[in-house]
């Protein structure tokens, strides 16, 4: 299906399989009343986006309990061919936080950073494109 554009509109199980196949994305949050936008390292399990983020942020601090986008895209040079996914949702704060020591790979901290939390955004509300 195509939208008024002449984009393809993708379905749910599209996104969500593309959503897991980049390996950095962008959350977008309300920072002092503005929208912000900051690159985290994530991954998709449980239905859901995880990220680690130190607490005592911006991002931290507007993610947990509040409503976020989250988004990711993969385009060509040329920009005549890609795709992005964007997934909205209420985003919630859990204390204990392994992702770090599970997935070292996921943290743009230093390995022993301390006070890191993960945020979770549940894939409630996701829609995606295709430039063909």
């Amino acid at each position: 299906m195509l939208d008024a554009f002449g984009l393809e509109v993708l379905d749910r199980d599209e996104c969500v399989a593309l959503l897991a196949s980049v390996e950095v994305g962008r959350v977008v949050f309300t920072k002092r009343g503005l929208p912000a936008v900051q690159p985290v390292k994530y991954l998709v399990q449980q239905d859901s986006v995880w990220f680690p983020v130190q607490a005592r942020t911006d991002l931290f601090g507007s993610a947990d309990d509040g409503v976020v986008a989250f988004e990711v895209d993969a385009f060509d040079p040329g920009l005549r061919t890609g795709w992005w996914v964007t997934v909205l949702g209420r985003a919630s704060a859990a204390v204990e936080c392994d992702l770090p020591q599970r997935r070292p790979e996921l943290s743009w901290q230093p390995p022993l950073a301390t006070d890191v939390r993960c945020i979770r955004i549940p894939i409630e509300v996701v829609s995606g494109r295709r430039v063909a």
